[in-house]
């Protein structure tokens, strides 16, 4: 008996030999993968990213680009990518021109609204000029006064926009004409490395300084016209407050204010628990008007104008009344956009939603990646610089994820012919629990990298409290309250109001019990955008593709959640006025060196620190040791850190401390690390990490940085004080409240 082949003929596997068809095998896999990827139809798919990557880059630049020499090149770029289009590196041309597009996009939108910033304080200025808005506070009222005249002095910028606060109840009419008194301050850097430009806001927002108004407030009469603009946010300003007055007139405290943050984007009077109670969690995103509220009120819009039209048969035969449904749903989303004040997110929000009711204009599928695309570029091309603010990441985020889950079949859960019990459960409702379940869980996900890294928490329950409160929300209080907007021209809106405020009170026991629970507040220390970008690009990835090269994505999201719980924390933190210095003490909690209260940055470092205490614990100044000359305490390693106040401080603390901070001059023979005025001056807000026997520093503003909202002080700038003596520090107000940087969905 004999075999074919031979025995001895018969190949020999070796290992080399299988590890190289393995390997030629999972080529032509992944080569295969990546064809399918390039397909037609997949391209338009990454333009936003890569478009918002050329945004991002711009940035990450040191120094304000050249806009001719930018535009040129991305221009150039475009010319390329078109003639390529048959060539197979179209895909990489056309993403390169995407990219430099997005860079020139975000460049020239920064030469359009330049303007002079604050360099520093300036005290008791007299201004002249109309007011942009109005907002009202919890504890003060807030307006942008657009100035017309201002008393300046050498070496001061003219600023053409500021933000003021003043008492409770009496900033002035938008639309009108005043003339004031103001303490002007820089607009505030971040009070760390890392931290959130707050600058770069209000420079895009055309605003150079904000303060507070000194003194009585004069209206007179305007020198000329404010322009239709201006007309339009008085009209617009005065339909707010007959609103917020209606709604005042039925419904008090947090009802009434989330009421009118719900219906007007005024959402600042919210008594400071219920907000915090809000978004521990995880229900914040509906205090700020956003996707979901732009879909509720194009939805219950669409739905009741598409039932009433049905009534007539004759109608539904012989006309669109669908595509009437959308366009009317469009023009109530366009009127909510108004109302609310037309903030960056909002408009975000309002795009999305044009998209999808325009696609169901125009017979397309609404809810794909494509409107997502879409959407996303009109936002970019517009305000580039809103990709930076955490409420674009964040509703982009959410977005995607619910995108790709509707993709993935999601309203076909549950859908099982049979009578199993899973049929069942789907005739009783479970279909829509699941489907509100998963969709929470989905956002939540997707949003939690954004959250993590701009507010340094999670929201463990937040599909709870979301699963809880949006149906109610949804089905109650929004529709309630576009009653109550149509009803009010008739004099019956005060049934509606009280409907919202059932709602709302549900809303707000939900909040507050879900907060309540143990572990409601995952806190998470600082990383940071290394690892944000990572988990950005592993989202997309996870998302967008359809091969199974989708699942690099989650390898993404490991490394980069790796990543961020592996950074380290600094040793030493010293605020930019040289007025707070945090120093990490033997048990690894910061201590706080101040001579004063500032609660909003010792919120800031102690969140970013991954730490529960508030800014009054005592525990703060555990171990520092204060006299009038200055105060001390000691470090992890042991070494001293020495807060000078005074000249005469220097004597012992030379000789002491292992570093100094402090705004006088040091002796020239001062043996410590000192980090003087003028560092602070040009390098603003420090953080120290300890490396051997000296520190690492890291500014917010390093040498050779130069951006138009944070410009770097001339190393040949006088000594000023940033703060004279006899004068109080501004009001909390005057800050930024930590609610200006909410997410929304």
């Amino acid at each position: 008996m004999t075999t074919w082949p031979p025995r001895a003929a018969a190949p020999v596997a070796t290992t080399g030999t299988n590890a190289v068809a393995l390997w030629s095998r999972g080529s032509e896999h992944i080569q295969g993968w990546i064809r399918a990827e390039a397909g037609p139809g997949r391209l338009l798919l990454w333009m936003p990213v890569a478009f918002g990557a050329g945004i991002a880059l711009y940035f990450a630049a040191e120094r304000e680009p050249v806009a001719s020499v930018v535009t040129v090149a991305a221009a150039v770029l475009c010319v390329l990518a078109f003639l390529a289009r048959r060539h197979p590196i179209f895909p990489l041309a056309m993403m390169l021109a995407a990219l430099a597009a997005g860079f020139a996009i975000a460049t020239l939108k920064t030469a359009r609204v330049a303007h002079g910033v604050l360099a520093r304080p300036m005290f008791s200025v007299a201004m002249k000029g109309f007011v942009e808005t109005r907002e009202a506070r919890e504890r003060t009222d807030r307006f942008v006064l657009r100035v017309e005249e201002m008393e300046t002095l050498k070496g001061f910028s003219r600023l053409e926009r500021v933000r003021l606060s003043v008492k409770k109840g009496t900033a002035p009419a938008v639309g009108s004409f005043i003339e004031l008194k103001a303490r002007l301050l820089p607009p505030l850097s971040p009070l760390r490395p890392g931290s959130y430009d707050f600058g770069r806001d209000m420079y895009f927002q055309g605003i150079g300084a904000s303060g507070f108004a000194m003194g009585a407030i004069k209206t007179i009469e305007a020198p000329r016209s404010g322009g239709a603009y201006l007309r339009y946010a008085a009209t617009m300003q005065g339909m707010r407050d007959a609103i917020d007055a209606r709604i005042r007139s039925v419904l008090s405290g947090d009802s009434r204010a989330i009421a009118t943050a719900l219906l007007t984007g005024r959402r600042d009077a919210i008594s400071t628990p219920v907000n915090d109670a809000m978004f521990i969690s995880g229900l914040g995103h509906v205090l700020s008007i956003s996707g979901y509220h732009m879909a509720v009120v194009a939805g219950v819009v669409f739905f009741a104008v598409r039932a009433l039209l049905a009534l007539f048969p004759a109608l539904t035969v012989t006309f669109p009344i669908k595509k009437w449904s959308a366009a009317a749903a469009f023009a109530a989303a366009l009127f909510y956009l108004l109302l609310s004040g037309a903030e960056v997110a909002t408009q975000r929000s309002f795009f999305m939603t044009a998209v999808v009711l325009i696609a169901v204009m125009v017979d397309r599928r609404a809810i794909t990646f494509r409107t997502l695309a879409v959407a996303a570029m009109i936002v970019l091309v517009i305000a580039p610089e809103s990709l930076v603010h955490p409420s674009f990441q964040m509703s982009f985020a959410a977005t995607l994820g619910l995108v790709a889950l509707v993709q993935l079949g999601m309203p076909n859960l549950f859908a099982s012919p049979d009578n199993s019990r899973v049929a069942r459960a789907a005739l009783w409702g479970g279909r829509e629990v699941a489907m509100l379940a998963l969709a929470s869980l989905v956002a939540g996900l997707a949003t939690m990298p954004y959250a993590a890294f701009h507010f340094h928490r999670v929201t463990p329950y937040g599909v709870l409290a979301n699963l809880a409160a949006m149906p109610v929300i949804s089905a109650l209080v929004m529709p309630a309250g576009l009653l109550g907007l149509l009803a009010m021209p008739f004099g019956f809106d005060g049934v509606f109001w009280r409907l919202m405020d059932v709602g709302i009170g549900w809303m707000i026991a939900v909040s507050q019990w879900v907060a309540a629970l143990p572990g409601a507040i995952g806190r998470l220390a600082a990383f940071g955008t290394g690892p944000l970008a990572a988990m950005s690009l592993g989202l997309i990835v996870l998302a967008l593709l359809r091969t199974p090269l989708r699942w690099a994505g989650a390898g993404l999201a490991v490394i980069a959640t790796t990543w961020a719980l592996a950074t380290p924390q600094p040793d030493i933190l010293v605020a930019a006025d040289g007025h707070a210095v945090g120093v990490r003490g033997k048990d690894g909690r910061l201590r706080l060196m101040r001579t004063a209260k500032d609660t909003f940055l010792s919120r800031e470092w102690l969140a970013a620190d991954a730490d529960a205490r508030t800014a009054a614990d005592p525990s703060l100044a555990e171990g520092v040791s204060c006299d009038e000359a200055g105060c001390v305490v000691q470090a992890l390693n042991g070494a001293t850190i020495a807060l000078t106040l005074k000249p005469e401080g220097f004597a012992d603390d030379c000789v002491q401390a292992a570093m100094i901070v402090t705004l006088k001059q040091p002796p020239a023979n001062c043996t410590a690390m000192v980090l003087d005025h003028d560092l602070l001056k040009r390098q603003g807000a420090l953080a120290l990490y300890r490396k051997g026997d000296g520190y690492v520093v890291t500014a917010i503003r390093p040498r050779g940085i130069d951006r138009p909202w944070s410009p770097a002080a001339p190393d040949d700038e006088p000594r000023v004080p940033s703060i004279r003596p006899n004068i109080a520090a501004p009001p909390v107000d005057a800050t930024p409240a930590e609610n200006d940087l909410q997410p929304d969905d």
